[in-house]
């Protein structure tokens, strides 16, 4: 996504070209604050909110048990 709607919709039609961005994904961890960035420019208000699930790597050891 953060590539470009074109480019989304190219890797939706042929996963193999998703192939170069595997690598990159470090720096796509910036995405996940865009809603927090966004709520603040319009509140000028911190958006102080818990979530139901971690995207931390690895912190879902029971789904890692196998592995």
């Amino acid at each position: 996504m953060a590539a470009g709607r074109e480019e989304y919709r190219r890797v939706l039609r042929d996963p193999r070209l998703f192939g170069p961005y595997v690598e990159d994904l470090v720096w796509a961890e910036a995405l996940l604050y865009v809603p927090d960035s966004a709520y603040e420019h319009l509140t000028g208000v911190d958006w102080d909110r818990g979530t139901r699930y971690s995207y931390e790597s690895y912190s879902n050891t029971a789904g890692w048990a196998g592995a």
